[in-house]
């Protein structure tokens, strides 16, 4: 079914309201060797807003900075009906061991700076970006908290972390009373659809709202690569400075996954769409996905994005993306989808489960 940009999604559990495509501004600023200057960025943040768009994602190290600071330059007139999501944790001095983690020194040091870069006084959503193993989750969650009843942070999150310590972290906090988490920001695509093992499921059960990021999988399901590339993929370094040799030293540049791309190319011909539109289609099809974050370098390819939204995959075309696509769930999701544990659990029993 056709929506738009201003038919707005509540954010898990909360009352947030949030467009059904966020903007991702890691292209925002050229630090990395790619992404789209000052004018070209204003152009994507524009157009985004312009077509109803309230969302918009960044992090304190996108673009070693940039992506922040332009992104407060552009909000500066539009902040009250904006929903600003920023991260915390990766490293912002290199040789500080503590200017990155999730740590409670990090937290309050690397927030106090996005403010500062954002020229705002609250950050609306606060994603921890990368687990790290070593942090308390009682100092995590204290930390969050502490900064929400401060005011300078309205809601918080989580991204790369795995879903047991997500689902204890949402647990711990609704027992002390503390901030819940809303939202989840895995990666997730035609190309690695590892998060519906447990991190979707966890997050529908405990009331998170998905922001997948990546859901274009780099570009490969925009058909940006061939099989001319899968020679190349093996000798790049994540640090080149070159976004298609950054994606294919990631690993994502591979067979199964340009042969994915293949599927996808051919449905949108037959669709008469584009590739992109037709992957960002297939996860905003999943009912538990809130609003997938794209990015984009001009605003021809934001717009291009954004006509996923007016996309209607039939369910042939559906299954058709889903075989091409699937993954082995794992223990114990293969075995307990099976037939055997079925039949030892329910027997010849009929059990409707409802719904969210």
């Amino acid at each position: 079914m056709s929506t738009t940009l201003d038919t707005y999604r509540l954010l898990g559990r909360s009352g947030l309201r949030v467009s059904p495509l966020a903007l991702g501004t890691a292209t925002f600023g050229t630090e990395w060797g790619w992404g789209a200057e000052k004018e070209q960025a204003r152009a994507l943040f524009d157009t985004y807003v312009e077509h109803g768009g309230n969302f918009v994602d960044t992090a304190s190290t996108y673009t070693d900075g940039s992506s922040e600071r332009l992104l407060g330059e552009f909000i500066r007139e539009h902040r009250e009906r904006l929903v600003v999501a920023t991260k915390y944790t990766t490293l912002r001095t290199a040789g500080d061991p503590n200017s990155g983690g999730p740590h409670r020194k990090s937290l309050f040091a690397s927030v106090e700076a996005s403010l500062r870069r954002l020229g705002t006084d609250v950050i609306d959503l606060l994603y921890l970006h990368v687990w790290d193993f070593t942090t308390p989750v009682e100092e995590i969650l204290r930390g969050l908290d502490d900064l929400v009843r401060q005011g300078k942070v309205h809601y918080v999150a989580m991204s790369n972390v795995p879903a047991w310590e997500i689902s204890r972290m949402q647990a711990i906090a609704d027992l002390r009373g503390w901030t819940p988490l809303v939202a989840l920001q895995p990666e997730y695509s035609l190309i690695n659809r590892a998060a519906e093992r447990d991190l979707i499921p966890m997050a529908r059960e405990m009331g998170l709202g998905v922001t997948p990021f990546s859901p274009v999988g780099g570009g490969v399901l925009a058909g940006r690569y061939t099989r001319a590339d899968l020679a190349g993929a093996a000798g790049t370094r994540p640090g080149e400075s070159n976004r298609k040799t950054f994606n294919a030293g990631l690993g994502m540049v591979t067979e199964r996954t340009l042969t994915i791309a293949d599927v996808v190319g051919d449905i949108a011909s037959e669709t008469d769409r584009t590739p992109a539109q037709i992957a960002l289609a297939w996860v905003l099809d999943n009912p538990g996905v809130t609003a997938p974050v794209i990015g984009a370098r001009t605003a021809e390819q934001l717009l291009g994005n954004l006509g996923a939204l007016d996309v209607d995959l039939t369910a042939e075309q559906l299954a058709r993306l889903d075989s091409v696509s699937a993954i082995d769930l794992g223990y114990p999701h293969d075995l307990l989808a099976g037939d055997h544990a079925r039949a030892v659990s329910a027997g010849d029993l009929t059990i409707e489960r409802h719904r969210r």
